[in-house]
């Protein structure tokens, strides 16, 4: 079954706020991280910030390949100093890619779908992935981290979404 979720593009104000934190985590927020869930595959994405579906609060999920897991509220709490570069696309803004310089590990905390805290150190992918969902939650998107030049591509591709972002909703 498709997801009813609808996906917000570039351009859209609601993919540059600041999420609020979730204040408690109880059958709707395990709701929504399901439906978030089954949304992130039918997009086929890595990641899905809830911002990104027009949902004001701190939660993504996201899938690195070990199964999907739900991150509430949050907090890189150290980064290393070590960095990589990689390309890195994003369900708002298709087919556009950017390389991205992010620490290669990351100290995280947060709170899981049953409201548990969990703190620990993630590394390579997994910590490439939260910090890309993480600053969604932050109103980040991966064009931020691109020079002028380096979205000279794409600028066509951006005014487009940007349109479609203004166009009122069919009732």
């Amino acid at each position: 079954m498709a997801t009813a979720l609808k996906l917000r593009f570039y351009g859209d104000p609601v993919l540059r706020k600041v999420a609020k934190p979730v204040q408690s985590v109880g059958p709707a927020e395990r709701f929504l991280i399901q439906e978030m869930i089954r949304a992130m595959y039918d997009f086929d994405g890595s990641g899905l910030a809830a911002t990104q579906i027009g949902v004001d609060q701190q939660i993504f999920v996201a899938d690195a390949g070990d199964g999907p897991f739900a991150v509430i509220n949050p907090v890189i709490l150290k980064k290393s100093s070590k960095e990589t570069e990689m390309e890195e696309g994003c369900l708002s803004l298709p087919k556009i890619r950017v390389k991205i310089s992010r620490p290669a590990e990351v100290r995280v905390s947060y709170f899981d779908e049953h409201g548990r805290k969990i703190e620990k150190t993630l590394a390579d992918l997994m910590a490439r992935i939260f910090q890309h969902e993480s600053d969604h939650l932050c109103g980040r998107m991966i064009v931020d981290y691109a020079s002028k030049a380096d979205l000279v591509p794409y600028k066509a591709q951006l005014t487009k979404l940007e349109a479609l972002s203004r166009k009122p909703a069919k009732a």
